[in-house]
């Protein structure tokens, strides 16, 4: 590992280069990093690791992985900061074939329970991860550590054979269980095959036909958050097979956006609604240099047609917009050329997926209607780890329900018309509105509980509970949202409750969240 060179945004030009679509993962990532040994791939904290130096830490990790009785169908959990270790422990698992658990940050206990117990026989984690909640939720677990952590094997300091190990995954073995949100109280799982996760990984080769100069954003991918997110390495891909470095920011006390673009010359990233909008309204302050970037894909929530356009006046034809699931991955995509026209479109489909829109009953609504979007193609899950009837529920003749309403026009563009899901998006985490009325109507304080969300600039969407009192009680609100942030974690907990004395009934008979919303919160819209 070396340190960059002064000149460091001084690169050749970048060519993104071919990729088998049928090649088998992460055979395909290995074949890239021996193609192009002396190139960047990764970019942090004043240093640079080549892929050949990358390769080098897959395969040393592979081998302690190994060695620690790891192989096809054994659970590894990875709980790590974002690093190019953390990322080639995630790789070393794969080429042993193993299946890998997503643990994202901010679980609670009761949470990060579940998620270690869903069949895990190693956790990897870091000296900045290694808390006791871990350790005793590891259980039994054999703990891999990415550095000197008390009680766990260091993946760092393995010597021995240094042999690369065979890659022994197998297609249809579960790859990746990657949590779609802890909100429901306990987190889904979405088991992702090997030949699913194949496909993904050579996904971007279909948008370069129809997103031009889009994979060739990635020369300089600004990656940030949490390798946990499905959609983080989604985006990674591209970057790391078509040659681009992946260029992991330092903080400096202020936000990524826009100033790590000026500082790191980047060239692509992927950015919530909320960092967008914070990033727009420092521009209008300040003088920051974002001419750098190609694409700044905005994904996790919608985003108004009047931010959108705001966005591309002041970043120019660069903003793109993404729509997908944990359990699809990437959906469709806006390009800058077509955003003017149709703001409020999430884009046109990848080439390899197959959007139908349907009715209650299932049945192909006439063009242009508005139903719930059903999406077909090789990205898919298998389904959710041990629940069954969920999966039944979403997964039908090789087409997953995405629960979310929607329309195609005549020019085969998709628009959101909400969803069929009582869900909240808060900060790109999806947040269900049901176990929190439950959690807040178990108190004895409460007699009801509605929950809903409206839009917010800061977080996207937030989300709102109304709650009827108890007869001759009086609702602590502050003891309310204790109990959430206790219960189901700190996306979770409403940004105001309001007690009210009934609740709106709409001509269905059902409460009228909307009109409980529009009463008592008419700034929300």
């Amino acid at each position: 590992m070396r340190e960059p060179s002064a000149t460091h945004h001084e690169r050749p030009e970048f060519h993104p280069g071919p990729v088998d679509d049928d090649a088998a993962f992460p055979g395909s990532l290995l074949d890239a990093l021996r193609a192009s040994p002396g190139t960047p791939a990764f970019e942090q904290d004043g240093r640079i690791v080549s892929r050949g130096e990358l390769l080098e830490l897959v395969g040393r990790m592979a081998g302690a992985m190994r060695d620690a009785g790891l192989g096809p169908g054994t659970g590894v959990a990875v709980r790590t900061g974002l690093s190019p270790e953390a990322f080639a422990a995630q790789v070393a698992a794969h080429v042993l074939g193993c299946r890998v658990v997503s643990v994202k940050p901010g679980y609670t206990p009761g949470q990060l329970a579940d998620v270690l117990g869903a069949g895990v026989d190693a956790v990897v984690l870091d000296p900045s991860t290694a808390a006791p909640e871990l350790f005793h939720a590891a259980g039994a677990a054999t703990l891999l550590s990415l550095g000197p952590v008390a009680g766990a094997a260091d993946l760092l300091t393995r010597g021995g054979d240094d042999r690369f190990p065979a890659v022994t995954a197998r297609p249809d073995d579960a790859a990746l269980l990657s949590f779609t949100s802890g909100s429901t109280g306990r987190p889904k799982g979405c088991v992702l095959t090997y030949r699913a996760l194949g496909a993904r990984w050579s996904a971007h080769l279909g948008w370069s036909s129809i997103l031009p100069g889009f994979v060739e954003s990635f020369e300089r991918y600004m990656l940030f958050g949490t390798l946990s997110s499905s959609v983080v390495l989604d985006f990674l891909v591209p970057c790391l097979l078509g040659g681009g470095t992946a260029v992991i920011p330092g903080e400096d006390g202020r936000p990524l956006f826009p100033y790590a673009i000026e500082r790191h010359g980047i060239t692509g990233a992927i950015v919530t609604v909320p960092k967008l909008c914070q990033m727009l309204d420092l521009l209008r302050e300040e003088r920051v240099d974002v001419g750098s970037l190609r694409a700044l894909t905005v994904a996790g929530s919608p985003i108004s047609p009047r931010r959108l356009i705001e966005a591309l006046d002041r970043l120019g034809p660069v903003v793109y917009v993404g729509y997908g699931a944990t359990e699809a991955g990437v959906i469709s995509m806006l390009h800058p050329g077509e955003a003017r026209d149709a703001p409020a479109s999430v884009g046109r489909p990848h080439p390899a997926v197959e959007i139908s829109v349907r009715d209650e009953q299932g049945r192909p609504v006439e063009a242009g209607g508005t139903g719930e979007i059903h999406v077909r193609g090789p990205f898919l899950m298998a389904g959710y780890l041990d629940q069954p009837e969920e999966t039944r529920e979403v997964l039908r003749d090789g087409r997953l329900r995405t629960r979310d309403l929607g329309r195609l026009d005549e020019t085969g563009l998709l628009y959101l018309a909400g969803r069929t899901r009582d869900v909240v998006i808060v900060n790109a985490i999806v947040v269900y509105a049901g176990p929190i009325e439950r959690v807040l109507a178990d108190h004895p304080d409460v007699a009801e509980a509605y929950v809903t969300g409206a839009p917010d600039e800061r977080t996207g969407e937030a989300v709102h509970a109304f709650v009827v009192p108890a007869p001759g009680r009086a609702p602590d609100h502050a003891a309310l949202s204790e109990l959430v942030r206790a219960e189901l974690g700190a996306d979770s907990v409403p940004q105001t409750i309001t007690t009210v004395s009934s609740v709106p009934v709409a001509p269905s008979g059902k409460p009228d969240k909307r009109a409980l919303v529009e009463r008592h919160l008419p700034t929300a819209f």
